[in-house]
């Protein structure tokens, strides 16, 4: 009976561990590829304002801070649209949704447009996939 006791705890111990193992997940090579084009994409979007807290700010800033955002939970992410949700929609701060502004002066909750864009991307060809500006 001890033995199995041994045994059952061993087995407990491994399971937990490979689960922990799992829990600390990254993206894929693919995934990874999608946000890096999004945020490139983010980038040039010269006609589009990103609105933080309020605040507006330009393409290159934005892509700048999503960037940060994606260093800094990159562990927590498996999927591009995890990135979306975790470091380009609101903010850690006040939970408050980040906003696009378009060219037409139309607002976006960034959360909806970025997963628009991400779907684009998806739908095209590989060598296809170049950013859009300002739509």
């Amino acid at each position: 009976m001890a033995l199995f006791q041994v045994f059952r705890t061993a087995l407990l111990a491994l399971l937990f561990g490979t689960a922990a193992l799992l829990a600390q997940a990254t993206p894929s090579a693919s995934e990874q590829k999608l946000i890096d084009g999004l945020i490139l994409r983010v980038s040039q979007m010269s006609n589009v304002t990103f609105m933080r807290n309020g605040k507006p700010h330009g393409a290159a800033e934005a892509a700048k801070h999503m960037r940060a955002k994606y260093e800094h939970f990159k562990e927590e992410l498996v999927t591009a649209e995890d990135f979306i949700d975790r470091c380009a929609s609101r903010s850690e701060m006040t939970g408050k949704p980040y906003k696009v502004k378009l060219a037409n002066g139309t607002e976006k909750e960034a959360n909806a447009f970025l997963n628009g864009e991400l779907r684009a991307m998806r739908q095209q060809p590989q060598k296809q996939q170049q950013p859009k500006t300002g739509r």
